[in-house]
């Protein structure tokens, strides 16, 4: 099972990018447990090595630590991110549980809308050390018309392209995977253990 960890960076109850993300835990396909993180508006201000982080903090660190991958959805506000959504990723610095971390982002705007938004988070996600994986990155405009009452996005084709765009994810994080040791390396007196070192392509590699 793989577990997605999505973030909206929108404190907005009726956001397009909640609603996304929202979406797409709903339809996810059953071999990916795709579970939203409903705290953001609860996240107190950072506050650096602080030794009893309030509740909603650990819940966050928790959902972060135990999941595969982080999907980031957010809006653009003054040509960057929300105060919000960086106020949550600082609180990830401290024990750097976005080390390593294969992260993706969601855009529900059209072309040249968010620029600045996925720029900076990509440059906040660089300097956690976090593993973007480009590829994953998908942009699927919402028309606001879209989502329902529920919160929920209507549209049977982005229903479509969520589930390719997770299951796009998961089969990245199968390639990212390090490759199990042969059996025989196990018990093999005989043959000498040789490493291997395979050569990923940057956007898998993390490298820039």
């Amino acid at each position: 099972m793989t577990r997605i960890l999505l973030i909206s960076g929108s404190t907005r109850e009726d956001s397009l990018h909640t609603a996304a993300l929202r979406t797409a835990a709903s339809v996810a396909p059953e071999e990916i447990n795709a579970g939203l993180f409903e705290g953001l508006r609860g996240v107190p201000a950072y506050v650096p090595g602080e030794q009893e982080p309030h509740d909603t903090v650990v819940l966050l660190r928790h959902q972060v630590r135990i999941a595969d991958a982080v999907l980031i959805s957010t809006p653009e506000y003054g040509g960057s991110i929300p105060g919000a959504l960086k106020n949550l990723l600082d609180w990830l610095l401290d024990d750097n549980l976005l080390a390593g971390k294969p992260v993706a982002w969601l855009s529900v705007a059209h072309a040249n809308e968010d620029d600045g938004a996925r720029t900076t988070l990509e440059t906040v996600l660089d300097h956690m050390s976090a593993k973007v994986l480009r590829a994953a990155c998908i942009r699927l405009p919402i028309d606001p018309a879209a989502v329902d009452d529920l919160g929920l996005v209507t549209d049977p084709r982005l229903h479509q392209a969520l589930q390719d765009a997770l299951q796009a994810l998961a089969r990245l994080l199968a390639l990212t995977a390090a490759p199990p040791r042969p059996a025989w390396q196990a018990y093999s007196s005989v043959f000498p253990v040789v490493e291997r070192r395979d050569h990923l392509p940057d956007w898998m590699s993390g490298g820039r």
